[in-house]
């Protein structure tokens, strides 16, 4: 049999030749009152409907999950790059450049903008791209990331969790439970993308160095994206899915600490403590293993540590605007260059790659509501706590709650059922939660043949289930 009369070539060729007639003067994502579906019970029924009204729906969700599935074989496109290397330069480059988890998103909205050029039309996919999306977080990220790599920002955090490592005789488990336990708590406080990147980092020098195996290495990665997730939620203006809902559903910090703080710290704790006595026999090998010798850094003075934290600040208090960050982030610039002597070389590969996988994220995010919404709002509390969870699993976590925001008539119990599905399960995959891609960036040369995606989701499953179990019993 040929590719030519396989059944899935057949479909697809079917749908590329149906595609013409079904669309037509078709509008960028309608607003969801647009349908007039209130009426309709079913959940099919409604989606059907959807379809049927604006077909370009169907359309756009199919190109998200060819997105969505090349991002689980990437680590493949790395794989068949080296089996090119000396034959065909040039095939291995491509291949290897479709491999790297952080521009999935960015090829696949070319697909994406040419669908939308040649059904909506130049104006409405310029409206969509240049007002309907907002690309500050990107860009937050790439800030917030680079300065968070910076030599003094990184020693600051290394002497504080070095204190609480002490304790354990600075052994690799000591470190390894510092940094996953103490490290998600600060993306309450200087954002998500900052401790991702400061836990990632000490991670590399004190755990991944020592070469663990690949199955506790797939472990600690998908624990430490659930705890980052999961750690955000003590205050109300740093992690992503809490600044969502923050404002339109007046929560502040008491209201997080009190309905979310205990579950979130306790079901770390917990996780931290199982994921231990599943691999304490792997700790003894590595106690054992040599460290990779460090480079000597010269000391920071305080005065810059000063500095470096005021970016900080200055840089989350201006995250939602955009003029005022990029200016901050240019004084920054400078500052760098006049204090090389104190500075390592200028981090800037991963910020702008993880600044580029969520830029092509949230253009396709932002066409998915008309499907996300309808699930949320069919859901009870614990249903859609669970819901809320497994759909994190196939979009930004921040993209789900605040597509629940516009769901009308959500009691107070679904909003937190809801943001705590979104938070728990924010470590199942790379793009479940906006730190991830930067923390894999960062981790991704302790894994031979990339990150695999199901070892991610199996390594964070665990603790998924420990912090969802968590939600339940104590929010």
């Amino acid at each position: 049999m040929t590719i030519y009369n396989r059944p899935p070539f057949r479909l697809w060729l079917a749908a590329l030749l149906l595609l013409p007639a079904t669309l037509s003067a078709a509008t960028v994502s309608p607003a969801l009152d647009s349908y007039g579906d209130s009426q309709l019970a079913g959940l099919g029924e409604i989606l059907r409907h959807r379809v049927q009204l604006a077909p370009l729906n169907f359309w756009v969700t199919l190109i998200f999950l060819g997105a969505l599935g090349h991002t689980f074989i990437t680590h493949k496109f790395r794989q068949w790059s080296h089996a090119f290397e000396q034959r065909q330069p040039w095939l291995a480059h491509g291949l290897h450049l479709l491999g790297e988890v952080e521009i999935v998103f960015g090829v696949w909205c070319l697909p994406l903008v040419a669908l939308l050029l040649a059904t909506a039309g130049w104006s409405e996919t310029q409206e969509y791209l240049t007002q309907r999306v907002s690309y500050i977080e990107p860009l937050f990220v790439v800030v917030i990331m680079t300065i968070a790599a910076t030599r003094p920002v990184l020693q600051l955090a290394e002497r504080a969790l070095a204190t609480v490592a002490s304790l354990g005789g600075g052994r690799p488990v000591a470190w390894w439970l510092a940094i996953l336990t103490l490290a998600p708590a600060l993306g309450s406080f200087i954002t998500e993308p900052a401790a991702m990147t400061i836990a990632a980092l000490l991670l590399a020098k004190q755990f991944y160095g020592r070469g663990p195996g690949n199955a506790f290495a797939h472990a600690t990665l998908g624990l430490l994206f659930v705890n980052i997730s999961v750690g955000g939620v003590l205050t109300h203006f740093a992690a992503p899915p809490v600044l969502m809902v923050a404002r339109p559903w007046h929560w502040n910090t008491p209201f997080m600490l009190s309905h979310f703080g205990l579950a979130a710290m306790g079901g770390i704790v917990v996780a931290n403590a199982v994921y231990w006595l599943a691999f304490r026999r792997e700790f003894a090998r590595l106690a054992a293993a040599p460290v990779p010798a460090a480079e000597a850094a010269a000391p920071v003075p305080c005065w810059l540590l000063a500095l470096h934290i005021a970016f900080l600040v200055w840089s989350v208090e201006n995250a939602h605007h955009a003029l005022p960050l990029i200016a901050g982030f240019m004084v920054f610039l400078a500052v760098h260059f006049a204090t090389r002597s104190y500075q390592a070389a200028l981090q800037l590969r991963s910020p702008l790659l993880v600044g580029a996988f969520l830029a092509g994220l949230v253009i396709h995010g932002g066409l998915q509501q008309w499907w996300i919404a309808p699930v949320l709002g069919r859901l009870t509390e614990t249903p859609l706590l669970l819901g809320a969870a497994a759909l994190t699993a196939f979009n930004d976590n921040a993209a789900v709650t605040y597509l629940a925001t516009l769901v009308p008539g959500l009691t107070a119990g679904m909003k937190t059922a809801v943001v705590a599905g979104a938070v728990a399960g924010g470590g199942l995959t790379v793009i479940a939660n906006a730190p991830n891609p930067a923390g894999q960036a960062i981790l991704s040369r302790f894994f031979p043949d990339g990150v695999s995606p199901i070892g991610l989701f199996l390594g964070a499953l665990p603790a998924t289930l420990i912090l969802i179990a968590s939600f339940l019993l104590l929010r």
